[in-house]
Formats: C-alpha cells, structure tokens, sequence
C-alpha cells in the first residue's frame, strides 16, 4: 500500500466543485438525495468538502462506454 499523495489529500469547496461540474447548488442537493453525488465530507459546522480524487473518480464513474 502506498502513502496518499498531497492530491489524494486534496478537498474542495462545494463552490469549487459547482464550478468544475457545472450544476447549480440545488442541483447537486438533489443529486445527494438521490445518491448520485460524488462521495463528500460533512464538517461539523455543517460545511461539504469533496476530496479531488474522489471527484476525480465520480468523473470516471459517469463516463459512457458506448458500443462501436
């Protein structure tokens, strides 16, 4: 097993992530509803932080394998 690496260790703002995937705030709240949001840290003070790589492997996991 390896260390993690600083961009393993990497979180995000909710805001940060908003950007990067371009849904409104309300949009992702419901895809957390649904189960459909990457996987997230709630903070005490109620705050979400999103690490990269698990942004990163959302990311793959929406990825379409379309048949030739």
């Amino acid at each position: 097993m390896t260390a993690p690496t600083k961009a393993d260790r990497q979180t995000l703002k909710l805001g940060e992530v908003l950007d990067e995937i371009g849904v409104s705030r309300a949009a992702f709240y419901r895809m957390r509803a649904r189960g459909q949001a990457p996987r997230h840290l709630k903070l005490p003070n109620g705050q979400i932080r999103i690490r990269r790589a698990d942004l990163d492997a959302w990311f793959e996991s929406c990825e379409v394998r379309e048949a030739c």
